[in-house]
């Protein structure tokens, strides 16, 4: 397609903010929100497999995992919001028209979503207690839960790939030259592409057990026999799920299209793969140390920066797709600068969302470490005073600005 024919389908009002600012975003939003994504997988995997056992420490292992993917689901759900407002943003020619061209599966991923949600949400409230009791109620809504949500990123995927052959799009929207404004259809895929994200799971979740293992050793009297079981599946998990995401990873770069076939051969991959191969060797690496300090958390960490070098991979291969062989740019983009709403951001994600979250982190944190009923010292609970504070200003700002803007002028 014409450069010039992407262009015109541009807002014509502009951004508020220097494009870079939303490609960085988007690339560091999407990393946080697919670490999300590969908890709830993998802790719902694990969920369903100790609950399918008879073993004690798959029992409680399931208990622990089904409340993990009950949060790390509101958790992906939150933070798969940004990523998808800056695409929109500076790929809106391609965003909207992959999302027209299957308009149908646009609107079910939002009815797929709250369907697989329920469905975890059911299998939740029947099996509260699995450590306590052999029998476990409907693994069936657990294993409808799991479908769900690798239907709704089967439908991502898609989405994500369509938006990167624009040549393709009147193909697509009139095939042999009748028109099909359904949108029913899904017209494009790469299953190699598709795999390599979920099996990042196995390995991602792997690092979750390592870290959760420290946490649970804080406690003097938790069971030896426990901990031993979860460094083990641990340790078993993390290079299987390594070697199989490597492996997808390098189908994946085998059967790119042609006209960006080069991609394969760039630093960009070859980044990528070294950074999930330490990643996989650190807790190895580690050894003893990981049951020292917080030397038990590094390894999560660490995976959460090899994460972010997957999605700056990702925005490349798309970078290079959409410049390199389309010739669109998405740094000139129409510039309408609103610091307010700018700093508005920041301040709300990093200072607002930063005091919350550190309140949340530091009660869960103390709460775990304590044997007993925990009870919050005079700073934790000033912590909490000062975010309820934050968030109230925040709210009252809100309505304030929004009617000096209405009603003003």
């Amino acid at each position: 397609m014409d450069a010039s024919a992407l262009y015109a389908l541009r807002d014509p009002l502009g951004i508020p903010a220097a494009p870079i600012i939303f490609l960085v975003l988007g690339v560091l939003t999407w990393a946080l929100h697919i670490a999300a994504v590969h908890i709830l997988l993998g802790a719902s995997g694990l969920t369903l497999t100790g609950a399918l056992n008879k073993n004690p420490h798959w029992r409680r292992l399931a208990d622990a995992m089904i409340g993990t993917a009950k949060i790390a689901l509101s958790v992906a759900i939150v933070l798969g919001v940004a990523p998808l407002l800056f695409v929109q943003v500076v790929y809106d020619p391609f965003w909207y028209t992959s999302n027209v061209l299957s308009a149908w599966w646009v609107i079910g991923f939002i009815v797929f979503l709250i369907i697989g949600s329920l469905a975890l949400f059911i299998f939740y409230g029947l099996n509260h207690s699995m450590k306590s009791t052999a029998k476990t109620r409907c693994p069936g809504s657990l294993i409808a839960a799991i479908a769900f949500f690798l239907l709704v990123g089967f439908i991502m995927h898609v989405l994500s790939l369509q938006m990167l052959s624009p040549e393709k799009w009147m193909q697509w929207y009139a095939p042999n030259g009748i028109v099909d404004a359904s949108g029913r259809t899904l017209h494009d895929y790469n299953f190699w592409r598709f795999g390599f994200f979920i099996s990042l799971s196995v390995p991602v979740i792997g690092l979750w057990l390592i870290a959760y293992r420290r946490y649970l050793m804080g406690r003097d009297t938790e069971d030896a026999g426990y901990l031993a079981f979860i460094q083990s599946l641990s340790m078993k998990l993390i290079p299987v799920g390594g070697v199989i995401s490597l492996a997808l990873m390098a189908g994946w770069m085998f059967t790119l299209p042609a006209n960006v076939a080069g991609f394969a051969t760039g630093i960009w991959p070859a980044s990528t793969a070294a950074i999930l191969l330490l990643a996989v060797a650190l807790p190895f690496a580690l050894g003893k140390k990981l049951d020292q300090g917080f030397w038990g958390f590094v390894p999560f960490a660490f995976g959460a920066v090899a994460l972010i070098v997957v999605a700056v991979m990702r925005e490349m291969l798309r970078w290079t797709t959409l410049f390199g062989v389309h010739g669109y740019n998405a740094l000139d983009y129409k510039l309408h600068m609103d610091w307010y709403s700018t700093l508005m951001f920041f301040l709300t994600f990093g200072v607002i969302g930063g005091g919350v979250l550190a309140y949340l982190l530091t009660v869960s944190w103390k709460a775990g470490q304590t044997k007993g009923m925990y009870t919050a010292s005079p700073l934790v609970n000033r912590m909490g005073t000062i975010g309820i504070s934050l968030l109230g200003i925040w709210i009252l700002q809100y309505f304030v600005i929004g009617l000096w803007v209405a009603y003003g002028s």
